[in-house]
């Protein structure tokens, strides 16, 4: 499998992306709220569980429409999906550490995490929109980190962000069409 019919089989299989940005956006959106409502520790950790639900939120809403929610198993590009989860984790791992000692730079991290990890999705989807995603929430991430953002407007932020470009690689998508990949 070359690698347009690689990136066509991930587009195909997850809705270009877009369904994880929406998940995504779901998750930050949620922790926004928690912590406006109540406190950043909490919303912490809306954050922290919420992300283990974005793949599986992702694959409900991509077979919801009509997707497998799946690349094939000979995507060779499912290797660096998987590694690029890797880094992730170990991202989060990284911002719960810094939440030790002061919460708020939790969420910054995890906007420098999550943008570093959408540059990936690049080589994934065969789509430039992600690195200016992840160049945005990236930049997002250090701008609220040096301007000492307020938790709830950083989390919202980062989901706000999500949505915008969650719509445009939707739109993106269905303007070229459904077909999977090649034989």
């Amino acid at each position: 499998m070359d690698i347009k019919n690689a990136q066509a089989d991930m587009r195909y299989g997850y809705l270009g992306g877009a369904a994880g940005l929406f998940a995504s956006a779901t998750v930050w959106l949620a922790a926004g709220v928690a912590a406006a409502a109540g406190s950043a520790k909490g919303a912490v950790v809306v954050l922290f569980v919420g992300g283990m639900l974005i793949h599986p939120l992702a694959v409900l809403a991509c077979k919801l429409a009509g997707r497998p929610g799946a690349h094939v198993k000979e995507n060779p590009l499912g290797a660096l999906a998987l590694e690029s989860t890797v880094i992730l984790l170990l991202g989060v791992l990284l911002a719960l550490g810094l939440a030790q000692f002061r919460v708020e730079l939790f969420f910054p991290a995890m906007l420098l995490v999550i943008g570093g990890r959408y540059l990936v999705f690049q080589t994934l989807y065969g789509r430039r929109v992600y690195w200016i995603c992840g160049g945005v929430l990236a930049a997002l991430g250090m701008a609220a980190a040096m301007l000492k953002l307020p938790v709830p407007a950083t989390a919202l932020a980062g989901g706000v962000t999500e949505v915008v470009f969650g719509a445009l690689v939707l739109s993106r998508h269905r303007r070229e069409g459904t077909a999977g990949p090649n034989p």
